[in-house]
């Protein structure tokens, strides 16, 4: 196995690259598989035929911003963006009380919306950057 940020061999079981420290499986500079220098913008390792994974794609924060302006009450935009645990309680607020504690969920979705879209550089729920 090879370290795909500096193409150094490390340790299956490792964690980090004892060369240059960046966390296993991070990086696009080397095949993990060959250690050959990867082709920016590449699917397959030209060395050895090794299928990268494609690029996470990143998500729309007008969409995050106006899923919580409009559905913030049902924490849609927290599902949208990979924040299950705050999307299932705004959820169940809004279910459990009958509707009765909803306004508390929207404004937590308003406020969480205008928040998206006003960030100069908001992130999901797995640290991506989201796209304007």
């Amino acid at each position: 196995m090879y370290c795909k940020n500096c193409g150094q061999t490390i340790d299956p079981n490792a964690a980090v690259c004892i060369h240059c420290g960046a966390a296993v499986n991070t990086g696009n500079r080397f095949c993990a598989n060959c250690g050959r220098e990867a082709t920016p913008g590449a699917n397959v390792c030209t060395g050895c035929g090794y299928a990268f994974a494609p690029p996470p794609t990143a998500k729309s924060k007008l969409a995050a911003g106006l899923l919580g302006i409009l559905l913030g009450a049902f924490g849609v935009h927290n599902f949208y963006m990979g924040f299950t645990g705050k999307a299932v309680a705004q959820l169940l607020i809004t279910v459990l009380s009958c509707g009765i504690l909803s306004p508390v969920s929207a404004i937590w979705g308003l406020v969480e919306g205008i928040m998206i879209l006003t960030s100069p550089d908001p992130r999901d729920a797995a640290g991506q950057p989201m796209r304007d």
